[in-house]
């Protein structure tokens, strides 16, 4: 009797998902009783060793950025920046002080760490690294990736993506991980000999199977809906600030040209010459603070970015998730064809067009002897098949099961961090306001203590008296022109 080719999309059901862990107890978890035995295995010295890392806490740092230049692949000559790393252990052995580790890295070797981990850990998201080039930047702010003040924030990304790792409960555990914070020399060769370049499943292949899967699981397109609508959300988000960051760095530059027209205007009167001088001070300082103001903006502004990036993560699992559906789908295809030719055989029936069919009519039959030499083959392919089947379904089920286990740890650290930015970012912006608001009223105050009590006969004639208010108007011009 004919057996019924698995249903794909039943296969895939996942199993009940563990209690989840919060995001950030990833080595925080590990350490107790694992971390006393590592402590009695290692060598007493009070250093991070391959056997005790993953289960002590340590600290990450990336402290230094550094202009250098070297020669590339292509033997050219090229500038870089390399970025110092440095790791401690915080636990001390029998109260011994604990040595650092320090190397230096490049982003590209950040971001061979980061392909790494893609390919052997694809049910994980995968921590984003901060851009390459600057991205909705307010016009002062320079976009050339070797500018003083990007490569700052930059290394400041480096080591948040660092420290996201080291928090993650799997991630943390990982040789080469632990080889890129200790292993300076070699690690690139080290890397390579993993062989995970082969491994990674190319852009071609993963395009073909999000249009031939049969089955997509919907669990997964509105993770990917999810994931779209995040980063339109927050690309919006980050234009509208560099849009309202243009402006707001326009009106407070207006200030500044109303500091010399106070300036000037302090010049020529001599009763509110002391008040309109400070008040041009005030203006002044006032037009000044908003370079600090607008890069203190960046760094919730990057914090934002991060998450940006966050999405084309979850999108790697959805695609790596749709590349395993696709290989079930084809191997229960296979399946049920091969079934299909083995009743063929045993009955003598053909139910469907085949070249094999053609042959066969046009040749002759084949022998008894063939027909059972094939049937027993095809058996074994069954056989074979069959196991196949069964592997990748265990497979699929045990990706959809971490996947998503991941995926809420992910979604809770978001909510968290974005609710923390936001909350950060809109008390700045008061804080910022009151400021500037104690600062106007002083200099309001400064030109009402110093102002003389006259008529209005008195300000008339002085009008008379001072053609310099065309200063004030040219001044203003020339800043609107």
């Amino acid at each position: 009797m004919e057996q019924a080719a698995p249903d794909p999309e039943r296969l895939w059901q996942p199993a009940p998902l563990e209690p989840l862990s919060h995001p950030d107890a990833g080595l925080e978890s590990m350490v107790g009783e694992e971390t006393k035995g590592a402590r009695d295995e290692g060598p007493g010295d009070g250093t991070m060793t391959e056997n005790n890392f993953s289960l002590k806490k340590i600290e990450i740092s990336v402290s230094e950025a550094e202009k250098r230049t070297g020669r590339n692949a292509m033997n050219m000559q090229e500038t870089y920046t390399a970025y110092l790393i440095e790791t401690r252990s915080v636990e001390h052995n029998d109260g011994q002080s604990v040595l650092t580790d320090s190397l230096w890295r490049r982003y590209s070797e950040f971001e061979l760490l980061r392909n790494y981990l893609l390919v052997y850990y694809p049910h994980i998201v995968v921590p984003p690294l901060p851009e390459k080039r600057a991205e909705f930047v307010w016009h002062k702010l320079s976009a050339d990736n070797m500018d003083p003040d990007f490569v700052e924030r930059r290394r400041i990304g480096l080591e948040n993506f660092l420290l996201r790792v080291a928090s993650h409960p799997m991630l943390c555990r990982d040789k080469i991980f632990y080889l890129f914070l200790t292993q300076e020399g070699n690690w690139k060769e080290t890397v390579n000999e993993t062989g995970f370049q082969l491994k990674a499943d190319s852009r071609l292949k993963a395009l073909n199977a999000t249009f031939r899967v049969k089955n997509p699981d919907k669990r997964f397109i509105e993770l990917k809906h999810y994931s779209d609508e995040l980063q339109s959300v927050i690309s919006h988000l980050l234009r509208v600030r560099a849009r309202v960051a243009d402006r707001l760095y326009g009106v407070y530059k207006v200030h500044g040209n109303y500091g010399r027209v106070f300036s000037e205007w302090s010049a020529i009167e001599k009763e509110m010459g002391d008040g309109l001088q400070s008040a041009g001070h005030h203006m002044d300082v006032y037009a000044s603070s908003i370079d600090d103001i607008l890069e203190d903006e960046e760094h919730y502004a990057d914090q934002l970015k991060e998450y940006l990036f966050y999405a084309e993560a979850l999108r790697a699992v959805c695609r790596k998730h749709e590349l395993m559906q696709y290989d079930l789908e084809m191997a229960a295809q296979d399946l049920a064809s091969k079934k299909q030719q083995c009743e063929e055989l045993a009955t003598g029936t053909v139910r469907t067009f085949s070249l094999k069919g053609m042959t066969t009519k046009l040749f002759g039959q084949e022998t008894p002897e063939q027909r059972e030499a094939r049937i027993k083959m095809l058996e074994e392919q069954i056989k074979e098949g069959e196991q196949q089947l069964k592997s990748k379904n265990l497979e699929g089920r045990e990706f959809v099961r971490n996947a998503w286990a991941d995926i809420e740890r992910f979604k809770e650290q978001k909510n968290h961090d974005l609710k923390e930015a936001l909350i950060s970012y809109a008390v700045m912006q008061i804080s910022m306001c009151k400021k500037m608001k104690v600062e106007l009223v002083d200099s309001v105050a400064e030109v009402q203590m110093n102002k003389p009590s006259c008529d209005t006969s008195s300000i008339s004639r002085r009008r008379g008296e001072i053609p310099k208010y065309s200063v004030i108007k040219a001044l203003i011009a020339e800043h609107n022109s």
